[in-house]
């Protein structure tokens, strides 16, 4: 989740493991807490969304994969994009699906949390954060930092991984007695023309 609200977003996303009843707040307390749920619920949905649907996929993909190595060559290509198709079209269905889950589950179960953990002036300071230009900004460079260093981590650790990864996969499909598709042969350079 990449919500600007790091504090709000933390309460909230406790807000929906507890569910705890608790007496109804006074009007005053009532509305600072609508006003937060107000703030985070779009992104918290979307966020718990995306992670509840796309959780299970890179599992399942990774399987697709090898599987695909057991096809016919001239078979694979086909078969990755109708699979690549259905997942797409399996993620924007699900994760709708899931976020109009959380998007109803959030304001009963947020609020009751909020209430049961932050006074009246605790949630005051809550909403001016919120609200605050500084946090909007936070948010955005939030954003930008988890993009710079999930691209620098991925091009230092890339090489290392994907090696890592293809030994794995080796080893257990010898396992498996699977046996591995075989590496496609080099090209043969272009000859350039005698003069």
């Amino acid at each position: 989740m990449t919500s600007r609200k790091l504090g709000v977003a933390l309460a909230l996303s406790l807000a929906l493991a507890a569910g705890a009843a608790a007496a109804d707040p006074s009007p005053a307390k009532k509305a600072l807490i609508d006003k937060i749920v107000k703030l985070q619920q779009q992104g918290l949905a979307e966020g718990l969304a995306n992670n509840i649907v796309q959780g299970p996929l890179p599992q399942l993909m990774q399987a697709g994969r090898t599987a695909l190595q057991q096809l016919p060559a001239e078979k694979r290509e086909a078969t990755a994009k109708a699979m690549d198709a259905e997942l797409k079209k399996f993620v924007e269905e699900n994760v709708a699906y899931v976020r109009d889950k959380a998007s109803q589950a959030v304001p009963a179960t947020a609020s009751a949390l909020l209430d049961e953990r932050f006074n009246e002036d605790e949630l005051k300071q809550i909403v001016a954060w919120a609200e605050s230009p500084v946090s909007q900004k936070f948010g955005l460079a939030s954003v930008e930092l988890q993009k710079a260093v999930a691209q620098k981590v991925m091009t230092e650790a890339a090489p290392t991984l994907e090696a890592r990864l293809k030994t794995l996969q080796a080893t257990l499909a010898k396992q498996l007695g699977i046996q591995p598709a075989p590496a496609a042969a080099p090209k043969p350079a272009a000859s350039t023309p005698k003069k």
